[in-house]
């Protein structure tokens, strides 16, 4: 069918949402909305699925998260004799109602359900599928984007996003689906009385938080440091766990921005509410003034992400991704270290576009330091091979540059709720040393080098947008540059063609194939480049590694420039 003939389907067929039919009937003959809607389908990836919430093949709303649930529920059920989802949602607009949607699809196919009752963050839906030993897991999010946004992440029975192989078995299931007369679809209250769906409450949520509260470092601290903090939600599921997880550990001055307290999927105070931008701190910040904390935290809507900002004189700093995640480490290993508490063959793993700054502190204690493709499946994948081998206590800790952290096995994707115990606790434990954040970050530039990382994005947006990404990633393989900001390319690696570059030399890349191009540069810097999953955007990763700051900087703002002009 043409955009035409599908759009007129959906004003026949489309009729269980008010919403849909009011936009359908708005958007009548004007072309370009109606091709926007419907010039393809959201696609079903290993993010699952994410889009604008909306009318329309190319949209998130009931047909699309119905169709997309039909197909996860026909791999399932040629898989499985007999299968169990777990399903959570966040704040997010619709969220509720798409989890309930999903739920009454695998009801439908006489596969059990267990759907929380309230909000939860990704955490404790990972938790829950290895606890009630699910087949797979579905969470209502779109993280951290704008609020026109939702999404649909499925996760597999090790507790982590669906790596490829069962992503596209999954994509092919629902490429054979009309949605709109190929979904079956239960009764969702008579689902429940009959047991096929029920509703989870509390107490899983309290057996997850005793596994956070498990992995202290220095247990008791957070009772006698007298440790101020400031929290934002932004809106999101990350309200009640993490105030219950700092509670549990003696962190009680704690202040809640109160116009992010609540579950909002407006997010009228943060329209981006991601904790990677200072905009999210905003009103933070400003209640900074008064309250004074030692620490600002905030997690996005799914609570799977963390930033902080820390007192820097009369100002507060923002500390990146990087920078947060090796201070975590340098605090855990530390701290395991000198208790003697550190296990044999520790292992400790980042995604390749996280700092090597965590390589050089991983190496001091002794530690294997994995590195694995971005999306932190692949670092949950590692915890499950650790465990196949017998050895899980091996892990210690894991995270990327975009604020995703987990220590412990409790969850197989980043955690934001034992993060943010983590950090109160590593900042409880440095004030009680009489030492900031800012000052122990600074003993480990002065003792491995000052890595600066910067990140440069490139919006490409509608249809076009993704004919542009894929131009730009074909022109950069066939044209490669011999110098990048002034600094000549000593190796370069494709890691969609899995081969790495260096001079005469090719060597091969034994990690799963992925659209991303990295350039090692002179003098420890380095540039990588790739599309984002999730977004309509290609990222450029600047690492600059000098002496001193001053030098990093320098480097970093000439290589940003330079990124900007070879991703345009």
């Amino acid at each position: 069918m043409n955009v035409l003939e599908l759009y007129d389907r959906w004003v026949k067929c489309a009729v269980d949402d008010a919403d849909l039919q009011a936009e359908l009937a708005e958007i009548h003959g004007n072309e370009d909305a109606i091709y926007d809607r419907f010039y393809r389908e959201l696609e079903f990836g290993t993010a699952g699925l994410r889009g604008v919430i909306g009318a329309g093949d190319n949209r998130m709303n009931i047909y699309t998260v119905r169709k997309a649930t039909q197909g996860l529920a026909d791999y399932l059920n040629s898989r499985y004799a007999s299968a169990h989802v777990a399903i959570a949602y966040d704040s997010r607009i619709k969220s509720d109602l798409f989890a309930k949607e999903a739920a009454r699809v695998l009801a439908g196919n006489g596969i059990a359900v267990s759907l929380y009752a309230e909000l939860q963050p990704v955490p404790v839906l990972s938790y829950t599928v290895r606890k009630l030993a699910c087949q797979a897991g579905i969470m209502v999010t779109a993280s951290h984007n704008p609020a026109k946004y939702n999404g649909y992440k499925c996760y597999g029975s090790e507790g982590f996003q669906m790596t490829d192989d069962d992503a596209n078995a999954v994509t092919e299931c629902i490429r054979r689906i009309d949605m709109f007369g190929g979904v079956k679809l239960a009764d969702f209250d008579t689902a429940v009385a009959d047991g096929v769906i029920t509703l989870l409450g509390q107490p899983l949520v309290g057996a997850f938080l005793d596994e956070v509260v498990k992995q202290q470092v220095h247990p008791g601290i957070g009772k006698t440091a007298d440790l101020s903090v400031i929290y934002t939600p932004l809106n999101g599921a990350g309200n009640k766990p993490v105030r219950a997880a700092l509670s549990r550990i003696g962190i009680d001055k704690v202040t809640v921005v109160p116009e992010q307290e609540l579950p909002d999927g407006n997010f009228p105070t943060a329209p981006y509410p991601n904790p990677e931008i200072k905009e999210a701190f905003g009103l933070a910040l400003q209640l900074a003034e008064t309250v004074k904390p030692d620490l600002l935290l905030a997690t996005d809507p799914d609570c799977d992400r963390v930033g902080i900002a820390v007192p820097d004189g009369d100002k507060y700093v923002l500390f990146t991704g990087n920078e947060t995640g090796c201070l975590l480490l340098n605090y855990i290993l530390s701290g395991l270290a000198e208790q003697g508490r550190l296990p044999q063959d520790p292992v400790v793993v980042k995604t390749i576009v996280t700092s090597n700054l965590a390589a050089r502190i991983a190496a001091k204690y002794g530690c294997e330091m994995r590195e694995v493709l971005t999306g932190f499946k692949y670092i949950g994948e590692q915890i499950g091979l650790l465990e196949e081998a017998g050895h899980p206590e091996r892990y210690l800790f894991g995270f990327e540059e975009s604020y995703g952290y987990l220590a412990g096995i409790h969850a197989r994707d980043k955690d934001a709720v034992v993060t943010s115990m983590l950090i109160c606790e590593m900042a409880a434990y440095y004030k009680s040393k009489g030492q900031s954040l800012i000052e122990v970050l600074n003993s480990l530039y002065a003792e491995h080098g000052v890595y600066l990382h910067r990140l440069v994005n490139v919006q490409f947006e509608g249809a076009q947008g993704m004919i542009a990404m894929e131009n730009l990633m074909t022109r950069l393989r066939k044209e490669p540059p011999a110098t990048i900001a002034g600094l000549r390319v000593l190796a370069r690696a494709d890691y969609l063609e899995s081969v790495r570059i260096e001079g005469d030399r090719t060597t091969a890349i034994d990690l799963p194939k992925s659209n991303v191009l990295s350039y090692e540069l002179e003098g420890n810097a380095g540039l990588i480049i790739r599309p984002s999953g999730t977004e309509p955007k290609v990222k450029g990763y600047v690492t600059a590694a000098e002496a001193t700051m001053e030098a990093s900087e320098q480097v970093a703002a000439r290589l940003c420039d330079a990124a900007k002009e070879l991703m345009k």
